[in-house]
């Protein structure tokens, strides 16, 4: 599915102020969603995943996610383009 632009414990730290990135661009939806499903279980609650998509279809589907799975969207990032999202349980 694709490089996450980050080693072993990416950025790391305890959650707070970190920021993972995990690279999709690329892919077409619903890739990105499903790479952003099955990482963000993976990283400590408070810690925010940048996902960087340039499927014009994540600029909906990812926030969408986020409302279903009640995880917190943060921004749209247009120059990655990139999304981020900061796990909340």
């Amino acid at each position: 599915m694709g490089g996450d632009g980050a080693g072993p414990g990416g950025a790391g730290g305890d959650g707070a102020g970190s920021v993972e990135v995990l690279d999709c661009r690329g892919q077409r939806c619903p890739l990105p969603v499903i790479a952003l499903a099955r990482r963000l279980p993976e990283l400590p609650v408070g810690a925010v995943l940048r996902v960087l998509a340039d499927d014009p279809a994540a600029a909906v589907d990812i926030p969408a996610w986020c409302r279903m799975r009640a995880q917190q969207f943060v921004t749209a990032i247009p120059d990655g383009p990139g999304y981020e999202v900061r796990r909340t349980h």
